[in-house]
């Protein structure tokens, strides 16, 4: 699963980009699309987030919606699609989500569906391959593929 992170706050210039928190907005969406892909069956075992805090409230509710184990990595922080994947791949589970940024997370999402899609904010990716392993994800089209938006 790929998400981005829900709409931060834009209130205070001067703040941070890194430590931009959620807005009203994003503080709604990421229960509701979290419910939605739950409903869905879907659950991740292991959340992996960018350390922004943004993504980490994000991934906060997530993981409290999952009952998923998380985990906060500096290096997604504005990652690119190669270093997304590298994270999901070194998250040691078959059921993994990595919260983080645009535009690296519509790429890497777009790469796999091999489709152009646009990951709006706290949208969610869940991609499923019955075959393979973790190093066939980006060698092979997925079985499955659906996209949660708020």
């Amino acid at each position: 699963m790929l998400a981005r992170h829900a709409k931060s706050d834009w209130a205070d210039e001067g703040l941070d980009d890194h430590d931009r928190p959620l807005n009203d907005r994003g503080r709604r969406d990421a229960p509701a699309v979290a419910r939605a892909v739950l409903r869905a069956g879907v659950r991740p075992e292991t959340i992996v987030s960018s350390t922004a805090l943004r993504a980490r409230d994000t991934a906060a509710v997530f993981a409290q919606t999952f009952d998923a184990a998380l985990t906060e990595h500096a290096e997604l922080y504005l990652a690119e699609p190669d270093r997304l994947l590298a994270t999901a791949r070194a998250a040691g589970g078959d059921e993994v989500m990595v919260v983080a940024h645009d535009p690296g997370m519509s790429a890497l999402v777009s790469r796999l569906a091999d489709r152009d899609v646009r990951m709006v904010t706290c949208a969610v990716a869940v991609f499923t391959w019955n075959d393979g392993t973790w190093d066939d994800v980006d060698v092979i089209a997925p079985d499955e593929f659906e996209l949660f938006t708020p």
